[in-house]
């Protein structure tokens, strides 16, 4: 059993661990702040835009000139794995990683590369699969200009032929407690819909319809790739906010165990030091 001194080095130690996770806790609380409000402004703008392109390019008579629309026999894939700059975040980072390597295995018949976004990720698939490419910076300043690079390298790529598959693995944010794990498509652009959506009024299109269309997909997939690291971004805060809460709550009750046990070894001492002086004065009177 240890003695007072070390359980008094231990309490010490613990109190000071619950003090940076709780100071953690407090600054993700701040950042969560703005990044869900980032996300629930961007998300009814990309998913509307995105539902507008799906049923302006169904109704395409010819749409062998969309250039990200074309399917091809799957040869080559890309798997653009979302993850974070930094850890203590729970099972944020895990989580991503376990996606892509079940996706990677799912597609085994396939040439798989991954291109890992944030430096967990990077760190993580680095000589375990082959890279496309990385980027460590993005979150350092999260901005739509920044994302717009990394959209239209993967887009580039996709028409040159490097890939006939392009997915995004990421954790959308739900609230601060719950993330989900999401895999979506990228490229190509899907254009299935349902036939109740496809019966819609006809409209008059300046300029031509295929013009809008194939001006608008450039820019809704930029969108689906900054809102996808918006959402991973609010979701990292939230998971770490969650993570550094339940580690305070754990260091308490750490805390409250040791401070019971050197209560009770402290009295433990003093009442054998009380019992060996009334033991002592009687031992005299004898």
């Amino acid at each position: 059993m240890a003695n007072l001194k070390e359980i008094r080095t231990r309490i010490t130690s613990v109190a000071s661990t619950m003090q940076i996770t709780s100071a953690m806790k407090m600054v993700s609380a701040a950042k969560l702040k703005r990044a869900q409000d980032a996300i629930t402004q961007m998300r009814p703008y990309a998913e509307k835009l995105s539902e507008i392109l799906v049923n302006l390019s169904a109704t395409l008579e010819n749409s062998t000139e969309d250039i990200y629309s074309q399917e091809r026999e799957i040869k080559k894939v890309l798997l653009v794995s979302i993850a974070s700059n930094r850890g203590l975040c729970g099972a944020f980072n895990a989580n991503v990683f376990k996606a892509t390597e079940k996706r990677a295995h799912e597609l085994s018949d396939s040439n798989v590369l991954v291109y890992p976004i944030g430096k967990r990720a990077v760190d993580y698939f680095t000589g375990k699969h082959e890279l496309f490419n990385s980027n460590l910076e993005i979150f350092n300043d999260l901005n739509f200009n920044s994302s717009t690079e990394i959209a239209q390298q993967i887009m580039d790529a996709f028409v040159e032929g490097s890939f006939d598959k392009v997915e995004i693995i990421y954790n959308e944010f739900v609230n601060a407690a719950t993330q989900n794990i999401i895999t979506e498509t990228f490229l190509p652009v899907s254009s299935d819909q349902t036939e109740s959506n496809a019966i819609q009024s006809d409209y008059l299109f300046e300029p031509s319809k295929a013009s809008i269309v194939l001006n608008l997909i450039p820019k809704s997939l930029k969108i689906q790739l900054y809102k996808c690291l918006l959402d991973s971004h609010a979701s990292e805060h939230g998971a770490r906010m969650t993570a550094m809460h339940k580690a305070t709550d754990n260091a308490q009750d750490l805390k409250d165990d040791l401070t019971l046990t050197y209560n009770r070894q402290r009295q433990a001492a003093i009442t054998n030091e009380i019992l060996e002086i009334v033991g002592g004065a009687e031992a005299l009177k004898q």
